[in-house]
């Protein structure tokens, strides 16, 4: 595992189609994100578009606080998971995939 240092740079705050705020930290995007995904190292500009104009917002099925926001990414999709808190909502993931998950 690679050892990031801690940065707690704001990377993002964007308000969502659903009328809530999804915010991020570099710390956050480098430790959990990029980790887990390494596909999604130059992609933060594509989780932005995803949450702020998405392709289709589905409810997850097994946790109606967490909202799956797609977009198209070339030939792929981009999965971005955010959770909403009385209107105050954070990154959760974000992937790349080829299909959508059923949700709610």
């Amino acid at each position: 595992m690679v050892d990031f240092p801690v940065n707690n740079e704001l990377l993002f705050d964007v308000e969502t189609q659903w009328c809530f705020h999804v915010h991020c930290y570099r710390s956050y995007w480098e430790r959990k994100v990029v980790s887990s995904h390494p596909a999604m190292v130059d992609k933060l500009s594509v989780v932005i578009q995803a949450l702020e104009n998405p392709l289709e917002i589905r409810i997850s099925k097994t946790d109606s606080g967490l909202y799956l926001f797609y977009d198209v990414d070339g030939s792929r999709l981009v999965c971005v998971v955010a959770r909403d808190v009385e209107g105050e909502g954070f990154l959760m993931a974000a992937y790349p995939t080829v299909t959508m998950k059923e949700g709610m």
